[in-house]
């Protein structure tokens, strides 16, 4: 697979006339299976024989293979997003009074305040434009921001810290660096999280990192140190980087498509409709790395996948599989009548800060397409001028370009 992620679509759909799993290598010489299938993906995500835990379950891993790799931020890693069965569970289980629908609908407040403040900027830097040159990035003016800014609050992140914890999640999202990098990478998520989990413990406040690490710390909890860090990790990296993708493909395929956006402006369609749609057409994670099979699995017309192999969660080759969405698969359609989507995943590992994300992007896309209504990118023939962040893994722009009127 291209490391750089330049044509993740493609290669799913030229894989998939190979049948419904088939093999491939990822960067490092690391061999894997790639599902091409809608169906027989969720399949796989709710299937007992299949593990996210490296530890038990790979053996290629468990003797030290790849250990230097870009992959050591994925799976090296001691969290729910590794975790099988009853380790799961228990992980699961400490981190959900933090997702609580209540606890969501309480951030709204600041998550309206963050979105006007983000819009005036905006509006303040056009006004000193002239009107035909008014051109801003949206993704690092309004979606990257956004989402940061509402994560940094939930877990008390200081101000002034907020970079470096933006800089290597965004590293940590590329698939194209070196060995090299990647150990400094891991090595850096110990100092950067180790160091807020320390800050609370000696300044508690009420946000989420005191509530995670008062929970470590009481007598008698299951939650280790490794375990604490990691989990604030993957809360924070999965809790902005996938809202910012979301929003800014959201926005960046209304502008391709000024037909569908007619459609909520006139009120035919809801901004809902333009959410699902966005994460099932463009979704934030297109493949995650990685899950294994227990046992063997025999793949229904296709392969057996043996015990101790490697397996890719392609959600971006389901959300295009025309078995599932038909012969469109590939059009951006806010109008689709079976929009069904894995994008926030399925089953036990369903992403639990999904409704945080979507109610994010209810807030951001109307505000933000109700300030300036006759906004259209400011490059020629869309899309293909614009720079794609090079990995396989997340899907999103590097730069959202538009001119504001």
């Amino acid at each position: 697979m291209d490391p750089a992620g330049s044509d993740v679509l493609g290669e799913a759909a030229r894989l998939r006339e190979q049948g419904p799993a088939v093999r491939v290598e990822l960067p490092g010489g690391i061999p894997v299976w790639y599902i091409t299938r809608h169906e027989l993906l969720k399949s796989l995500l709710t299937d007992d024989r299949v593990s996210k835990d490296p530890s038990q379950h790979w053996p290629a891993w468990r003797e030290g293979q790849y250990h230097d790799s870009w992959l050591v931020n994925w799976v090296g890693v001691q969290n729910m997003f590794t975790a099988y069965g009853t380790d799961h569970r228990r992980l699961r289980k400490l981190i959900s009074p933090a997702f609580t629908a209540r606890r969501t609908a309480g951030m709204q407040p600041r998550v309206e305040r963050i979105t006007q403040e983000l819009l005036d900027a905006i509006d303040e830097r056009a006004s000193r434009t002239d009107p035909e040159e008014a051109v801003v990035d949206l993704r690092a003016m309004y979606a990257h921001p956004l989402p940061m800014g509402v994560i940094c609050e939930l877990f008390g992140i200081p101000l002034e810290d907020r970079p470096r914890f933006a800089h290597l999640v965004g590293r940590i999202m590329s698939t194209t660096v070196t060995p090299e990098e990647a150990a400094e990478m891991h090595q850096e998520v110990a100092v950067v999280f180790g160091g807020l989990a320390e800050l609370k413990r000696r300044e508690p406040a009420d946000d989420l990192t005191s509530l995670l690490v008062s929970g470590r710390d009481e007598e008698g909890s299951q939650l280790t140190e490794r375990e604490l860090i990691d989990t604030l990790l993957l809360i924070i990296a999965a809790g902005h980087e996938t809202t910012v993708n979301l929003i800014g493909n959201a926005v960046h395929n209304l502008l391709l498509h000024p037909d569908q956006l007619e459609l909520v402006r006139s009120g035919k369609r809801g901004w809902d409709d333009v959410i699902e749609e966005t994460l099932r057409y463009a979704p934030s994670i297109t493949n995650l790395p990685l899950r294994f099979a227990v046992e063997d699995i025999e793949v229904p017309d296709g392969p057996t996948i043996r015990a101790g192999e490697a397996i890719l969660t392609t959600y971006g080759a389901a959300a295009h599989d025309p078995a599932q969405h038909g012969e469109q698969a590939d059009r951006f359609d806010i109008t689709r009548p079976t929009p069904e989507h894995l994008s926030f995943g399925y089953g036990v590992h369903h992403c639990l800060g999904a409704p945080l994300a979507r109610m994010e992007a209810r807030l951001a896309l109307p505000a933000l397409f109700e300030r300036f209504p006759d906004m259209e990118l400011a490059v020629p023939d869309g899309s293909d001028d614009l720079e794609k962040v090079e990995s396989f893994i997340a899907n999103g722009v590097r730069e959202l370009t538009v001119r504001v009127k």
